[in-house]
């Protein structure tokens, strides 16, 4: 066993010696030096101490110029927005979704445009057979795009054979839950086998400079399947959302390192596959030709594009005794809860006697707090049997005091709105809406708005 090395610290001046004497050699203090015990030195910890015996690496300047990144736009305007311009050069996109969302056939109809452009495009499949894929390529009208095709699952067979001669500019695996490296046990879809694998793939990315896409599969819980630190590795992970029963696909940017992370896609399913949705408002608003008790228009806001969604509410009154239920789809519950107490304890609305439903039009999530305002205007028309004008919007964001406070990018929202015919809207009394075609009720207080509403003076 190693012996301890000694040494002796001056308590005065904190030189070390490493043998006792009277006096210190530096401040010549007499009876300051005392016996510390160093660390345990072994022939291990000599060997691997990793403060030396490496190779020094070059720092450089954080104002040193550089180029911006190419991108390559993909000609899918929905999937460049989410992507902040196309993909990037030698970078790693992560993209998962519910099985038969469409994330396939997004990336088939992706790299059949850049391939028709004239870049070199590889699609890998580890869970389709290569004429399955042209099968779908033909139904969507994309047989005849140069598109190099397999069906592998071997990682070190993928990057021999893409490695080989130029590399594309575009790889697609599909999936890496299916992939397999032969420097680890185990089989494919396991935490160790994805971690490799995606390791492996995102090195060839940013060596050669191809930009990689990887397709995730997800969870029960909507999570992607695999290792959290999968979403560390890569540089882009956009999840693609929606329901099979609804119309349309949002494709959304969780993360991304070579743009923003509040932009969506929106897509439409159809035979022909999927198609760009240019106006979104148009899937979420429903047509009336009469006003609706419990039903508002709200001006979302994703990134820099405004989607107008209907909010709708309903109450049911109950017999005494029974337990009101609370339901909600699309927005948060918890959210609910809170806007029913400041209605009831700063407005003087009992609503503990009725079960309350609250659904977003379409099939839409909305996560934007501008929608408190709306939702309160819903619950008073829903309460009160008073419907709101069908020409009108509202947005705002609700305190616990009851106070309406102003929500960000509200000029933006209303020059959507004022383009798709609304007439008035309902904001916060300090939001600024100069220049706004658009007849303005400003309000400070949740309490006179439900006045207004309730046409109590």
């Amino acid at each position: 066993m190693a012996k301890p090395q000694k040494r002796y610290v001056c308590q005065s001046c904190g030189s070390v010696a490493h043998r006792w004497a009277g006096q210190c050699s530096d401040c010549s203090e007499w009876n300051t030096l005392v016996e510390d015990a160093g660390g345990v030195v072994t022939p291990f910890a000599a060997k691997h101490n990793l403060q030396a015996g490496g190779r020094a690496i070059l720092m450089s300047s954080l104002d040193t110029d550089i180029a911006l990144p190419d991108r390559m736009a993909t000609g899918i305007a929905e999937l460049d927005r989410a992507l902040g311009g196309g993909f990037v050069e030698g970078s790693a996109i992560l993209i998962g979704g519910d099985p038969g969302i469409g994330k396939s056939t997004l990336l088939l109809q992706a790299a059949a445009k850049l391939a028709l452009a004239g870049k070199s495009v590889a699609y890998v499949s580890g869970e389709e057979a290569a004429d399955q894929v042209r099968l779908r390529a033909r139904r969507l009208g994309l047989g005849n795009a140069p598109v190099q095709l397999a069906a592998a699952t071997s990682v070190r067979d993928i990057l021999t054979t893409v490695g080989q001669g130029t590399p594309p500019d575009l790889l697609i695996i599909d999936s890496i839950q299916t992939m397999h490296s032969d420097l680890i046990e185990g089989a494919p879809g396991t935490v160790s086998q994805v971690r490799a694998s995606s390791g492996e793939l995102i090195r060839f990315a940013k060596e050669r400079g191809t930009a990689v896409v990887l397709v995730g599969h997800v969870t029960k819980d909507g999570a992607i399947a695999g290792p959290r630190v999968l979403e560390h590795m890569v540089d882009t992970v956009l999840a693609f959302e929606g329901e099979r029963s609804h119309l349309y696909r949002i494709l959304r940017a969780t993360k991304n390192r070579f743009g923003g992370t509040d932009e969506i896609g929106v897509f439409a399913m159809e035979t022909g596959g999927l198609s760009e949705v240019s106006n979104p408002s148009s899937l979420f608003l429903t047509s009336r030709d009469e006003n609706v008790t419990g039903t508002v228009v709200f001006p979302a806001l994703e990134g820099t594009r405004p989607v107008l969604v209907e909010v709708q509410a309903l109450t049911v009154r109950l017999a005494s005794g029974a337990t009101p239920r609370r339901a909600v789809v699309g927005w948060d519950s918890g959210r609910l809860a809170m806007i029913l107490a400041v209605l009831e304890a700063r407005c003087g609305l009992s609503f503990s006697a009725c079960e309350v439903y609250l659904n977003i039009a379409g099939g839409y999530r909305v996560q934007d707090p501008a929608a408190d305002l709306a939702v309160a205007a819903a619950l008073v028309s829903a309460l009160s049997e008073r419907p709101v004008p069908a020409d009108a919007v509202a947005f705002g964001e609700l305190a616990l005091s009851g106070e309406v406070r102003p929500v960000a990018h509200g000029a933006l929202r209303l020059k959507e709105a004022a383009k798709l015919g609304f007439g008035r809207a309902m904001v916060p009394a300090k939001q600024g809406h100069e220049g706004a075609a658009m007849e303005m009720a400003s309000f400070a207080s949740l309490g006179r708005f439900v006045d207004h509403m309730l046409g109590r003076g």
